[in-house]
């Protein structure tokens, strides 16, 4: 067990096999720690082997950690301060007072996503108008909610307030994933919580995926499917891609090719960070198709991508300076970093990579956090489903 004290907040990772006398002592001492009158919001997110015992952990936590406002969801891989927690698991817990923080939560199901009319369906929904929120913090199922028809609808409805997160995740290879919100444990759908008041969420969202090759036009594509790219087939354009590459950009590419596809049409030319990064999963050279894990639309812009360790260090490294200077002197109460499952010390080769340059740049920050099946974050100020990201929220003084 360990705990890390912040002038806002304090963050813990518990990683001992679930006693509840012991969770409450351990509970009340994180509470105990932070010498403020009120815990505006809690952070709670779990792994797996703690599925069992989740309502206990989310009542005490409500009850003897005296949160006003708890939300979280489950992954197999945690964030707590400067670490990533890729092995043990456990129980990481962020308490955070925010002063004059205005603060709504709503949990969301797919049939609403499947009713939504409008932006005014949202509004009537949440409770919430669109000059009432500075930021959405949203932790998702990804196996029962279309999280990116719901991020289309939930962009229209607040245009100015920009979402981040993440996609929980549970045992590796299952379907089963929870979300919490107070003292429930939810196995659907999403919640959302508005930052309203005088907090604000600022944030970046780091790819570590980079362009090959050109930028094309999809010339017919059905579902999943991707049958010809600027009017040849899919599969060929792909094979000339790679084929076209430098023997050292083919040893990096490997079998880590992606699909990029462009967020705004509007641009003259596409970088890294301007493309929605969604897996190859396979092609036919046969029927020159390609299977991806996306529905792209025949007319829209794709260009292939590898990921890139080097590139991705760099990508975050800038990021996180440009956040710096736009923060400037407000202060920071804490923050939520979500990292995509395939990151971490698997794709950069050390320990603790997005965390401690988050801390590095922006700390000492009292962050908590999750290894996401999907980043949410903002691109051109609309908000997306993202794969290889880092979406990484500040709770930031207005």
């Amino acid at each position: 067990m360990r705990m890390e004290l912040h002038e806002f907040a304090v963050t813990g990772h518990w990683y001992e096999e679930f006693c509840e006398p012991r969770f409450v002592r351990w509970t009340e001492s994180l509470r105990a720690a932070l010498k403020r009158p009120s815990v505006t919001l809690g952070l709670v997110f779990l792994s797996p082997a703690y599925f069992c015992q989740a309502s206990q952990v989310l009542e005490i936590l409500r009850v003897h950690g005296q949160v006003g406002l708890l939300a979280g969801c489950s992954s197999g891989r945690l964030i707590a301060g400067g670490e990533e927690i890729e092995e043990r698991g456990g129980v990481v817990v962020g308490l955070y007072h925010l002063p004059g923080a205005e603060l709504k939560a709503v949990h969301l199901v797919q049939t609403q996503v499947a009713e939504a009319n409008g932006p005014a369906y949202w509004h009537a929904e949440t409770g919430v108008l669109p000059d009432q929120s500075h930021g959405w913090l949203v932790f998702a199922d990804p196996f029962t909610l279309d999280s990116e028809t719901w991020l289309r609808g939930w962009g229209e409805a607040y245009r100015t307030a920009r979402a981040f997160g993440g996609l929980a995740s549970g045992v590796e290879g299952g379907t089963e994933t929870q979300v919490y919100l107070g003292g429930q444990v939810h196995r659907e759908g999403a919640v959302a919580i508005s930052f309203g008041g005088q907090v604000r969420l600022e944030g970046l969202l780091s790819q570590a995926c980079t362009p090959i090759g050109q930028a094309w036009t999809i010339t017919k594509a059905e579902g999943n499917y991707i049958h010809r790219i600027g009017n040849q087939p899919a599969f060929q354009v792909l094979v000339d891609t790679f084929n076209g590459l430098s023997q050292d950009q083919q040893r990096r590419a490997g079998e880590r090719l992606f699909v990029g596809l462009v967020a705004d049409e509007y641009q003259e030319e596409f970088r890294r960070g301007d493309f929605l990064i969604r897996n190859l999963i396979g092609g036919d050279r046969d029927s020159g198709v390609l299977l991806v894990g996306a529905r792209p639309r025949t007319g829209q812009s794709l260009q292939f991508q590898c990921t890139d360790a080097e590139a991705g260090t760099q990508d975050m490294v800038t990021l996180l300076a440009r956040t710096r200077k736009r923060v400037g002197t407000a202060s920071v109460y804490g923050g939520c970093l979500c990292s995509c499952n395939g990151r971490g010390r698997g794709l950069f080769g050390v320990r603790n990579h997005d965390a401690t340059l988050a801390q590095r740049y922006l700390g000492p920050l009292a962050l908590t956090g999750f290894f996401c099946n999907g980043e949410i974050g903002p691109v051109h100020n609309r908000s997306f489903v993202h794969g290889y990201s880092a979406s990484l929220a500040l709770f930031v003084a207005r």
